[in-house]
């Protein structure tokens, strides 16, 4: 595993750090390693057949037929 160091923070930073390290019982090394690796963690990427498995099924085809809209169409948006 590769060192990392980490020079120039504020002293409220560090000390924001090591309170809540102790909160989750937690060395200050532990936790600064859990806050980066929760930022930079990528969510596992999908398919396009996941994607489109996840869409709710929202009615049958015949829902979203267009209906012919002609002259007579007045008053639509009415």
């Amino acid at each position: 595993m590769a060192d990392l160091l980490v020079r120039g923070l504020a002293e409220d930073v560090v000390r924001a750090l090591k309170e809540r390290a102790g909160a989750h019982g937690r060395s200050t090394e532990a936790e600064h390693r859990e806050i980066l690796v929760a930022a930079l963690a990528r969510p596992r990427r999908r398919s396009f057949a996941e994607v489109m498995a996840a869409m709710p099924d929202v009615g049958v085809d015949a829902d979203f037929e267009r209906e012919s809209v002609g002259a007579g169409a007045s008053g639509v948006f009415d």
